[in-house]
Order: structure tokens, then sequence, then C-alpha cells
């Protein structure tokens, strides 16, 4: 983190990349969903008494990344197409689901220099819709993607 006087200036969040795969998704202007993990709670009564225990459950749950991207003809576009139809494969005897998978990385940047990554495994898509179409608005065409993974972990 940069000093400015005597206090440390926060990181802005206008500045990642995401990775799958190693490719590098330029396109990409949204990253949602970036939760470490939360650990069910359960509660546990003390026989005979209003007192409750409050544990930590074996099972840690994931957010889903909702990944926001405009639509603009690049390689980033049959990129997520591919794996959408490798995903859902419509028009085929045996579909995908989750058998196909990918990992990836969101990389947050600050002046160009990578500063804080969050590697996630396993991820599939689970979603992807589009923008609405309407004439006459001057809005861009937008694809939002949600991507269910095996787990999210911050990368040193």
């Amino acid at each position: 983190m940069p000093q400015v006087g005597d206090i440390w200036e926060s990181y802005r969040a206008n500045e990642f990349v995401l990775i799958i795969e190693g490719r590098v998704s330029p396109s990409v202007t949204k990253v949602s969903g970036l939760s470490e993990g939360e650990v069910e709670t359960i509660e546990q009564p003390v026989g005979g008494s209003m007192l409750v225990h409050k544990i930590a459950g074996a099972k840690v749950k994931y957010e889903p990344l909702t990944i926001e991207r405009y639509v603009d003809g690049s390689a980033d576009d049959s990129l997520f197409a591919d794996w959408f139809r490798s995903v859902f494969s419509l028009n085929s005897a045996t579909q995908g689901g989750s058998g196909l998978r990918r990992n990836g990385m969101i990389e947050k940047r600050h002046n160009g220099v990578p500063v804080i990554s969050f590697a996630f495994y396993g991820a599939w898509i689970k979603s992807s819709k589009f923008t609405d179409l309407e004439a006459g608005s001057t809005g861009l065409f937008k694809q939002t993607i949600v991507l269910e993974h095996e787990g999210l972990e911050r990368v040193v």
C-alpha cells in the first residue's frame, strides 16, 4: 500500500483483470462475490438451561462469482461462449454440467502492479445472461456470467 504522509492510501477497486486457465480477459468490467468462505454455525443448547453455545460446523461454503463484461466481438466473446456451450451442450444427448471445470484468478492491481490475487478452483458456468435489447437506447450490450466454484483463496 502506498503511504501518503502519515496514512496508508487504500487501493481503488477499479483496476483488476480476470485470468481463466492462464488467459487474461480484459473485457471484464466487474467481479462480485469475492468471499473467502463462510463456515456454518451450529447452535448447541445446554440441557436444562437457557444457554446456547455456538460452535463452528465443518462445512465451508463459497459465494458464486458474478462476472460482468461488455460484448465487443473480441476473443473473450468466444472464450465464454465456448465454455458455456461445453457446460450446457444444448443439442447433445449428454450435457457437461459441472463436470467441465476451470481454474482462474482475479488479480487486483494498483498502478499496473499486482497487489492482491484471488485464486478460484473448479469453476463452471452456472448461468449466462445478456442485457435487454431496446430501440433508442444508448446503453452498451453486457453479459453477466455466474460461476460456481469449489473455493476461493487469497494468494500472496
